[in-house]
């Protein structure tokens, strides 16, 4: 430890008395150059700079003869510093191997340390010139030449000493080994060489820089390096002392929570409550322990909790993770209902709850009756109904869920736009959750419900991604027994599910998605389809609904077709319901009222309850006429009687076709046109009305937009009427495309087209010779009631829908000599 004369009040009596022995001993005498001869002694590590206080420890037993030596003549000593600190005796005694400069010291007497050496109090005096070794034995004498002070302050040293008293006491502010006393005592030294000495000695440079301080001699030099050295050690000071205030904060902050737990921890074992919070994360192990889960969610939920274990219970993660092992404890990973495969059972479920929808009461009953032959078949079908609103859809999907004992549930996609909807947010997000499929399953309770996605052709997509997309793994067979969610990240079994889908369209569907779906058609009800509904379902419903099940009111068959065709307009039955509610509900007011209500609702009462009638159902024709035909076609509501006609007038040859109508309308149009002109010879058509007159084609109600080829024989069969002048019977009805060689090609919608021309009152209807396979889905009294003409050309359509009688004069162009001849009589 180095003593310092700042703190001699601190020494002990026997310290104070060596000191004041050490400043009794004079200097060496010098001569006129400043020669002086003395004792030498010989240290590794410069631990003593002039005019200060050390301790020096004496191991070599020449040194300790040397000491005595001086210490008896009350003579310094002079201190040579070897080059090579790291050697424990110089290899010879040649002034090379010291230091050119050591110091000439006062050492007091010599203390014997436990270890066998000796330590001695020495007082620096002044720096010399290291000249030459005189004698080696018995003892080291050493002639030197001592070095001068420059004790001259100018501006330059006064502001050397002042940035270094600023750096000195800068580091004493961060450096707590060294007292404040030494700062006080620098203050007063006023010699330059001092002060850097006396600095120098009171931080803890290495050896090397105080080598470097020792053989500076000239006091600026001195401070100038010095001042580089402290600013270098400040810079490591505030290092550490910032690393030490961090430290320090995340020590108090660990030591004061570790208190806080350990207290809070006290209080509740006080109130015998006990640690809450290990408890709680034992019993969630306990859970996770006895539950049912597969290999891998339980391992990923131990794994969690372990994760809990090492947080503090008021950690914002704590609530992310319970969460997350909440979602894998409470999801059906195994949990199945038993499958009641009684296809009689089934039938008679489907039967009591629809009428009709035969194509898809089949495809369930044939699923039933294979998985009955084969239980353990783990591929399920893909259902996707697709129909007009209103058709039963979704109802009949509750249906099939209770003919095989599943649970239903339900999702809609309508409005859908987001891909995380469907396979969730990742857990990084807050307030991250599960898409909806495995929040459906979760609400399901188990892994095999019957899963129904709603309106599936009105997902959207948009910058947040394709839901559409996202569906593509859900509803392949192949892939969803491995269905991985972006906030569960572990693959979640599907193949159990039945995913039934419905859709109003296939047209927005996308294909790789529609191609995964066994596609099922939900057609839009006839009329004697939507009656028997009526009286099955809707009215028995209704009037329980609205408390009049007691009254025993019936409803007329005649009534029921008067609200279907003129109050609704619809391929489903949601409003003729609304419409029986409607009657249902004033009837209840009648009663309620104390009045008198009918008990039977017949046709003529219809209007009174419901207003005047909203729609006009189309008729037949009351008359042949020309260049009027009836063509049949299909809507989403159902099967229309749609009039075509047609006027031949005096214009340049062009066809004006109007009346709202497609592309693909137009063009049979232009199509029939081409015909019409190929036969004109076969038909007596003049040529020239072709290049002399117009023709216009109209389809009324020209609000409504109409598309498709349907129309194509119809047109042409107009136009060869208009043309001849031969009328077209009003009782036939006809639908086909046409092409330019007059073949009838097939259509869609026969049993739409079929019944609507019953209803209209049409006799014979004409249809493409392929299409005859369609009416099978008619019934049986239409089939009686119509007359079916199949056709292949057109000249068969002729045949049957145009007379042979020419009522009005065909249409003629004028000739050019009678045009002539107008223009001379004018």
């Amino acid at each position: 430890m180095t003593h310092y004369p700042w703190d001699e009040d601190s020494f002990d009596t026997s310290i104070s008395q060596r000191t004041d022995e050490l400043y009794q001993i004079p200097n060496h005498p010098a001569d006129a150059e400043g020669i002086i001869e003395g004792i030498g002694i010989i240290m590794r590590e410069v631990s003593l700079f002039p005019r200060l206080l050390s301790p020096i420890f004496i191991w070599a037993e020449k040194d300790r003869r040397a000491i005595q030596a001086a210490q008896n003549k009350n003579q310094t000593v002079l201190i040579l510093f070897l080059n090579e600190p790291e050697e424990k005796e110089p290899s010879s005694l040649q002034v090379e191997n010291f230091l050119p400069i050591g110091v000439e010291a006062a050492i007091g007497r010599l203390v014997e340390m436990p270890d066998g050496g000796f330590s001695a109090l020495a007082q620096g005096r002044r720096r010399v010139e290291i000249l030459e070794i005189v004698q080696t034995e018995p003892l080291l004498r050493v002639r030197a030449r001592v070095i001068p002070e420059n004790t001259r302050i100018t501006r330059r040293t006064e502001a050397l000493m002042r940035t270094t008293l600023d750096l000195f006491e800068r580091c004493v502010q961060l450096d707590r080994s060294i007292p404040e006393e030494a700062q006080v005592f620098a203050m007063n030294i006023e010699e330059p060489g001092w002060l850097a000495d006396m600095i120098t000695t009171a931080m803890s440079f290495n050896d090397d820089i105080r080598r470097e301080m020792l053989l500076l001699r000239d006091p600026n030099e001195r401070l100038m390096r010095l001042s580089k050295y402290l600013a270098e050690e400040i810079n490591v000071l505030e290092l550490e002392s910032e690393i030490h205030s961090r430290v320090q904060s995340e020590v108090d902050r660990s030591q004061r929570e570790m208190y806080l737990r350990e207290q809070m921890r006290q209080i509740q074992n006080e109130l015998g409550e006990g640690d809450i919070w290990t408890r709680e994360l034992n019993e969630l192990r306990q859970r996770i322990e006895a539950s049912d889960l597969p290999q891998e969610p339980k391992k990923v939920a131990l794994r969690e909790v372990e994760r809990l274990e090492q947080m503090p219970p008021m950690s914002p993660e704590v609530g992310i993770i319970r969460s997350y092992i909440d979602w894998i404890l409470e999801l059906p990973w195994t949990k199945v209902t038993e499958d009641n495969l009684d296809v009689r059972h089934a039938a008679k479920i489907l039967e009591r709850d629809h009428y009709g929808l035969r194509k898809a009461k089949e495809r369930i009953l044939e699923y039933i009756a294979v998985r009955s032959l084969k239980p353990r078949k783990n591929r399920q079908p893909i259902l996707c109904f697709v129909g007009p609103p209103g058709t039963g859809k979704t109802s009949f999907g509750r249906s099939i869920a209770e003919a095989l004992g599943r649970v239903f549930v339900r999702v809609s996609l309508g409005g859908v736009r987001d891909e995380a909807e469907i396979r969730g947010h990742r857990r990084t997000y807050i307030g991250a959750l599960p898409g909806r499929i495995l929040q459906t399953m979760r609400r399901a309770g188990v892994a095999n419900p019957l899963f129904m996605l709603d309106e599936i052709d009105k997902l959207g997509n948009d910058f947040r991604g394709d839901p559409a997309s996202a569906l593509l793994e859900v509803l392949d067979p192949e892939q969803n027994h491995a269905f991985s969610d972006h906030y569960l990240e572990i693959p979640f079994d599907l193949s159990k599910v039945m995913f039934i889908t419905t859709a109003n369209t296939l047209a927005t569907i996308p294909p790789a998605l529609l191609d995964r779906m066994e596609v099922i058609e939900f057609p839009g009800y006839i009329e004697e389809e939507k009656i028997e509904i009526a009286r099955r379902y809707l009215i028995p419903r209704q009037m329980e609904e609205n408390g009049i099940q007691d009254l025993n009111i019936e409803f007329d068959i005649e009534a029921l077709k008067r609200i279907i065709r003129e109050y609704t307009y619809e391929a489903g039955v949601r409003n003729l319901e609304r419409e029986i509610g409607r009657i249902c509900r004033k009837i209840a007011r009648l009663k309620a009222e104390g009045k008198t209500y009918p008990q039977r609702i017949t046709a003529d009462l219809i209007e009174k309850f419901l207003d005047p009638p909203q729609y006009f159902p189309p008729e037949a024709e009351r008359r042949d006429e020309v260049g009027v035909a009836q063509s049949l076609a299909w809507t989403e509501n159902g099967g229309e009687v749609m009039v075509i006609e047609v006027a031949v007038l005096e214009g340049k040859g062009n066809l004006q076709m109007t009346g709202q109508l497609g592309e693909v309308m137009q063009e049979s149009g232009q199509a029939a046109l081409t015909y019409v002109k190929s036969r004109a010879a076969a038909f007596g058509i003049d040529l020239d009305v072709f290049e002399r007159m117009d023709i216009h084609v109209h389809v009324p109600e020209g609000a409504i937009p109409k598309d498709g080829p349907s129309a194509g024989i119809t047109i042409a069969t107009a136009m060869i009427s208009a043309l001849t002048g031969r009328p077209v019977y009003h009782t036939v009805g006809m639908t086909g495309e046409i092409t330019l060689r007059g073949r009838v090609l097939p259509i869609g919608g026969t049993r739409e087209k079929v019944l609507a021309a019953h209803r209209a009152g049409l006799k014979t209807v004409i249809l493409p010779e392929k299409n005859l396979k369609d009416l099978v889905d008619v019934p049986k009294g239409v089939r009686t009631d119509l007359k079916i003409v199949p056709v292949r050309h057109m000249d068969q359509v002729l045949k049957v829908a145009l007379s042979d009688q020419v009522v009005i004069p065909p249409p003629r162009p004028r000739r050019r000599e009678e045009e002539q001849q107008e223009q001379e009589e004018e």
